[in-house]
């Protein structure tokens, strides 16, 4: 009985584990639900801990090459220490909050090519770690954040790429090690405009909109004009024309720099 005891512990004969998501769907500041189900194997087994957490595939620079790694940003434990019987199921509901500052991954129906972020299941035994398959989530925008990206979209700009990247952006309200950045590529009228970059910080009250031009390859500084940070409230947002704002701001910088 020990050796078939040992052998469940190192996964011969143990227990299986499934997470289902009740809704995959989600927005800053909700809640993914959903159940984890552990299936009993051919032994009792002793369960130390069970967890979900939130996972994001980010990138990391290191000298003169990048790589990446999987951060873990949010967790939720399930309880304490229990048995699961051979054959039997044992069921565990959750919910995990989805930070303000969670990555967007979908934009009106459409994934953003670059983002992998999902729901991670970590069950303890024997105090060693077994980690499922990451569950993938939709993280949709807030409406806040949604008037952004229209207005790129009513400007003509088009979706380049998303990147997710390890890192702080000064003078924000950033909690998270990493940051998003979602890359736009300009309409004719900006021809001397290679791409700009737009990252969100939000809570629940407000957020930090930060936008970069870029005019060729290789960033401007922060303390350029191509940079821009500026607030906007979660829930006070429809009183200003952003297409029109980010209009003059792109036009006031292109003029100077007989760009456009």
């Amino acid at each position: 009985m020990g050796f078939k005891k040992l052998l469940a512990s190192l996964g011969a004969g143990g227990a299986s584990v499934e997470t289902e998501l009740t809704e995959a769907n989600v927005v800053p500041g909700g809640v993914v639900q959903g159940e984890v189900r552990i299936q009993g194997g051919s032994v009792a087994q002793q369960i130390e801990g069970l967890s979900v957490g939130l996972q994001a595939r980010v990138e990391v620079e290191g000298g003169d090459h990048e790589a990446v790694q999987d951060i873990e940003f949010a967790k939720v434990r399930l309880g304490g220490a229990f048995e699961v019987q051979p054959g039997a199921v044992h069921v565990v509901p959750f919910g995990l909050e989805i930070p303000w500052e969670t990555p967007v991954t979908s934009v009106a129906g459409q994934r953003l090519r670059g983002m992998q972020i999902g729901v991670a299941t970590e069950l303890e035994i024997a105090r060693a770690v077994d980690s499922g398959d990451l569950d993938p989530i939709n993280v949709h925008p807030l409406p806040a954040q949604q008037a952004i990206l229209d207005a790129f979209i009513q400007l003509g700009f088009r979706f380049k790429s998303a990147d997710m990247e390890r890192g702080h952006i000064r003078g924000t309200r950033q909690r998270l090690p990493f940051y998003q950045e979602i890359e736009f590529l300009p309409p004719q009228q900006y021809r001397g405009l290679n791409q700009v970059e737009l990252t969100f910080v939000a809570d629940e009250h407000e957020m930090d909109v930060v936008l970069e031009m870029d005019k060729k390859p290789g960033l401007f500084s922060e303390g350029s004009d191509s940079y821009r940070a500026f607030k906007v409230g979660l829930h006070d947002f429809h009183a200003t024309d952003w297409a029109a704002y980010l209009n003059q701001w792109l036009a006031d910088v292109g003029g100077r720099r007989n760009w456009f």
